[in-house]
Formats: structure tokens, C-alpha cells, sequence
């Protein structure tokens, strides 16, 4: 590919709404272009290097038995309210209706989809087990689009749908992808890490996650320093540190005033936040829900939803607040009445701790669960922290970010049970089929390979899954001689089945060196007439810091067994 000819172009400044490296290196290089909040057109490079990752992906899904089809993005909202999924995405869930009035989906995943078709195939347990998947389109009205590629409202995804005859079945397709899985990301150059994960609005009893550790991941996982836990925050559990064992003494008000969070309220007592206990407001599917946790931990809102089997959960306003007669900043549990009431365990760890006296100005010494107040629901709702201890061995939490490049779930039974998915056994009895799904995300792969491969001048393209193998960069090319071995060695190197892209421009040596760096492409390729001097080339890995010199004569065959599976 000539330079000259590419569609899209390199920008000199970063652009300000950029947030992410991936973001501002993807924009600089004309590899993507923003049509609206989280929409975005692939150019041309980023097109060959988003089509190479499905090629991997296809291979490895292939390789598993997996049938390669393609499903709708147009779909009936009927069976999304057959399987109350519309409920479970909610607002994210684009919906819209056609002339005649009736409700369609844009599709977020392929669920329903997919099973309906099974459904309609599928009789016997001869037929079973099946692997059906496609990189298709997807559609998510996210609240807040972000990060370039890594957060979007529409994207790619290769989908993967599992169909066994039992448990156990699934077990060993569903650890059969997981190793597909790992091959994908390691071919793609991607070092990724296999995380529990919550299953969210596609359900299923089990999910892991596969994370790309990075500095500038949005998510954060907790893993063990000593044996193989590892979690995504909103999933992962661990062994809270234990708060002072006293004996209980009588509770008794004391005067706060002014004093209204955690941090003034223990201050103020002299007492560390692990002796308190927060009150924090939420509205589950539009009802007031009282939530007390440990002063020095978080409320996880993921495993909040999960305990509530809610639909919807959100922070209650101010005004909410009021409504209800709760007293922000002096709230507690006891003698709290009319709403549900939810506490993390954490909260029996301690005694004698420091609570809201639910009216201004006042809190309680020496409350003590469950001798001073009742809760509806005991259940682990903390988020997970560095430093405590590891649920399986006791050992001490870690933390790193990473981003979700993959996500797989144990169905079950949810979705064929719903849809009449049903075979027949070798009995004669008519079961239903057991499911599971596996998603990976391929403009995010994209965006991800860029977060872990990058320098202060720009991309560092994985060989796998690089726009182009070689970036052939000649200087000076109002020099004949050196326009004339570009060209001629553009066509050797072409012939030899190298992927090149040829930097033809009349643009001065700075500006193509820096281009070259920008792109990122795996080698660089300079001739010029100090190199032709010595009947050579400049030859420079984007990841090496000095180039070297080879001879001219042959170059294409050393370039050639350097790119040799």
C-alpha cells in the first residue's frame, strides 16, 4: 500500500476529547474517526488490523468444532420480553418500532437468537453438542461512552453459543473455549489473565472474564498473592480484616455536631472508620432501600443488585432522602422501619461501634449487631480491597487494572427453558438443552493491543496483528536513485508476500520517521542516499532502540524469515 494513497491521515496534535492512550494514538494515526458519542468508523488501517484479530479468532473457534453463521441485528422485542431480558438491560437496550408499530431490538447479544434457531434444528441428542458463533455487530445505549473503542454504543463482537446434552457436558466445552480463548489472546500477543466475573444482564451461574493488565484499564481486578484466585472487582470476595473484640457496653448518644461523613464522624471520636457504621440510600426498582456497611469499606452496587434481585438500582436523591425521614449523615438502622433494610457482615466484626442517632448532630456509641438493630438481608455487598485476605487460602489481596477483552458464562438451563429448547435423551425423554455463551470483543482487542504496546511516540503493533508487516520509508525521494530502489524493492519485498506499506510521499525525512513511529508497524525500512553509499539499507524493529545496516542485495529474503511463522 502506497502512503500516498491511503485514506486517512496523520494528525500532528492529540485531539481533546481523546481520554485513553488507545484513544489518542487510534485518532492521531487516522485509524478510526468519531461520528457521534461512541460511535466509530474503522479507516483503513484499523480495518486490516481489526480483520486480522477475526481471522485469529475464527481459526481457534474453527479449530473447537465451532460453525461460523450469521443472526440479525433486527430483532422482535417479543422474545426479549418472553425471557424478561428486556427488564435486565434496561435503558441500555435500543429498541425501536417499525411502520406498523411493532417493538424491534438492536440487538445487544444473540441469546434469543440463537436458541429460537436451536430450537427449530435440533431433536435428538445426536445432534448434540453443537458450537454455532459469528462476528457480528452489537448495539448498547451506554450512559456514558468513553475511552475510544473501549467503551462504545455500537461494536464488533464475536459471539460463541454452546449446546449440551448435561452439566457435565458443558462443563468441558465451556473449559474447551476457555483454552481457545487463551490461544486467541496469545497469538494476538495480549498476555491476558482468566478472572471470576459477575454475569450481569446475560445471566448464567458461572463467568470468568479475560483481562489485559494495563496501568490504564477501567477495570480492577483482585487476585491472590499465593494461589490462582483472581476476580473481577464486582465479583471478587474476600476476608475482611477483623474489627476490636470488646465487651459490649450500653449504648449511649453522643453529640456530633455538624459532623456528617465517616471520616469527620471518627475524627471527631478519635476512633479508626472500622469502629463506624455507614448508611448509605438507594432506590432498587423504585423502592427505598436502607444499606449499612463497615465505616472503612465500600458498597459493591454489582453484588448489591445480585442480593436484591432487582432490575434497576440507583443512589437516592436528596430529596428522596428527606421523603423517607431519613437524616443523611446521622442515619443508622435502629429503630429504622417501612423500607428494606441490607447489611454486609462486616458490621458483626467489630463491637461497640459508632452509628447515626437518626436526627441531626447525634450518634450512638457501643451499638452492637444484633442486639440493637435488625436487618432483612445479611450479605456480602463490600467491594473487595487490596490487603485483605483471600477468601480460598487466607493469603494477602492484590490489585492491578486491566480491560475486559472477553467474557464467557455457564447458561444452564435459562434460555432453552424459556424458548422450549428441548432433545430427546437415549431414553426417549425429552430434556432441555444446557447452554453457554462466549463473547469477545474485537474493537476492544483492538484498543487493548494499543494500551499494552506503546511508547511517548506511539503504536508498537503485536506482528499478528499488525496493519502492515514492514514500513518501507525512503528519504529524499526527489533522489532517482533512491526513488528507483524504493520502488524496486517495494515489488521484491510484495513478491516474497511481505505486507508493506510504502511511505512515497514528498515529505521531509522528519515528518516520515515520525509517521513511522506513530503507526507503529513491526520493522522499518529506511533507504537514502547515505545507505545507498554503502549499496545498504536501515533496517529498525519498532521496539529496538538503534538500527542497523544490511546489505541492499537479498534484504527481502532476510525480511521474509523474519516474519516466518
Amino acid at each position: 500500500m502506497r502512503l500516498s494513497k491511503l485514506f486517512g491521515k496523520t494528525l500532528r496534535q492529540t485531539p481533546a476529547e481523546a481520554e485513553n492512550i488507545s484513544h489518542q494514538l487510534l485518532l492521531k494515526a487516522g485509524m478510526i474517526h468519531q461520528l457521534a458519542a461512541g460511535i466509530y468508523s474503522y479507516l483503513p488501517l484499523g480495518w486490516r488490523a481489526l480483520r486480522k484479530i477475526e481471522n485469529i479468532i475464527r481459526q481457534e473457534m474453527d479449530a473447537i468444532g465451532g460453525q461460523e453463521l450469521m443472526m440479525p441485528v433486527l430483532q422482535p422485542l417479543e422474545i426479549w420480553t418472553e425471557t424478561e431480558r428486556d427488564l435486565a438491560f434496561g435503558k441500555s437496550l435500543f429498541t425501536l418500532s417499525d411502520r406498523r408499530d411493532r417493538r424491534l431490538v438492536l440487538a445487544p447479544t444473540h441469546e434469543e437468537v440463537i436458541t429460537e434457531l436451536v430450537r427449530r434444528n435440533v431433536q435428538s441428542y445426536r445432534d448434540l453438542p453443537l458450537l454455532l458463533y459469528q462476528i457480528q455487530v452489537k448495539f448498547r445505549d451506554e450512559p456514558r461512552p468513553r475511552g475510544g473503542l473501549l467503551r462504545v454504543r455500537e461494536f464488533g463482537m464475536k459471539d460463541l453459543y454452546s449446546f449440551d446434552a448435561d452439566e457435565e457436558a458443558l462443563d468441558v466445552t465451556y473449559r474447551k473455549v476457555i483454552q481457545a480463548y487463551q490461544r486467541i489472546y496469545e497469538r494476538c500477543g495480549l498476555p491476558s489473565m482468566v478472572v471470576e466475573a459477575d454475569s450481569g444482564a446475560i445471566g448464567g451461574k458461572e463467568s470468568h472474564e479475560f483481562m489485559v493488565v494495563t496501568e490504564s484499564g477501567e477495570d480492577q481486578v483482585i487476585y491472590c498473592s499465593k494461589c490462582d484466585y483472581s476476580a473481577n472487582v464486582e465479583k471478587a470476595e474476600s476476608v475482611k480484616l477483623p474489627g476490636e473484640e470488646e465487651e459490649p457496653l450500653p449504648m449511649e448518644e453522643v453529640a456530633t455536631p455538624g459532623m456528617k461523613t465517616i471520616e469527620e464522624v471518627a475524627g471527631f471520636l478519635g476512633i479508626p472508620k472500622q469502629k463506624t457504621v455507614k448508611a448509605v440510600f438507594y432506590v432498587a426498582d423504585g423502592e427505598m432501600v436502607f444499606v449499612a456497611i463497615r465505616g472503612d469499606l465500600e458498597v459493591n452496587e454489582v453484588k448489591l443488585k445480585n442480593a436484591l434481585q432487582c432490575h434497576e438500582l440507583r443512589l437516592a436523591s436528596d430529596e428522596e432522602v428527606k421523603e423517607a425521614g431519613l437524616v443523611a449523615g446521622s442515619a443508622s438502622p435502629i429503630g429504622i422501619k417501612g423500607m428494606k433494610r441490607v447489611a454486609d457482615p462486616s458490621i458483626t466484626l467489630g463491637t461497640n461501634l459508632v452509628a447515626g442517632a437518626n436526627k441531626p448532630d447525634a450518634h450512638f456509641k457501643n451499638v452492637n449487631y444484633p442486639r440493637d438493630f435488625e436487618v432483612d438481608l445479611l450479605a456480602d455487598i463490600a467491594i473487595a480491597q487490596a490487603g485483605e485476605g483471600c477468601p480460598r487460602c487466607g493469603s494477602t489481596l492484590l490489585s492491578a487494572r486491566g480491560i475486559e477483552v472477553g467474557h464467557v458464562f455457564k447458561l444452564g438451563t435459562f434460555f432453552s427453558e424459556k424458548l422450549g429448547a428441548t432433545y430427546v435423551n437415549q431414553s426417549g425423554v425429552e430434556r432441555p438443552i444446557y447452554m453457554g455463551c462466549y463473547g469477545i470483543g474485537i474493537g476492544r482487542m483492538l484498543a487493548a493491543a494499543i494500551e499494552q504496546n506503546h511508547d511517548e511516540k506511539g503504536i508498537i503493533w503485536p506482528i499478528p496483528i499488525a496493519p502492515y508487516q514492514v514500513h518501507l520509508c525512503p528519504l529524499s525521494m526527489d533522489n532517482q536513485e533512491v526513488a528507483s530502489n524504493a520502488e524496486t524493492l517495494y515489488l521484491r519485498l510484495q513478491e516474497e508476500g511481505l505486507e508493506v506499506l510504502f511511505d512515497d510521499r514528498p515529505e521531509s525525512p522528519g515528518v516520515k520517521l515520525n509517521d513511522a513511529d506513530l503507526l507503529g508497524m513491526p520493522l522499518r525500512v529506511v533507504i537514502s542516499p547515505r545507505t545507498l553509499s554503502t549499496s545498504s539499507v536501515e533496517l529498525k524493529g519498532r521496539r529496538d532502540k538503534e538500527a542497523t545496516l544490511a546489505p541492499l542485495e537479498g534484504v527481502e529474503k532476510r525480511l521474509k524469515s523474519l516474519f516466518a511463522p
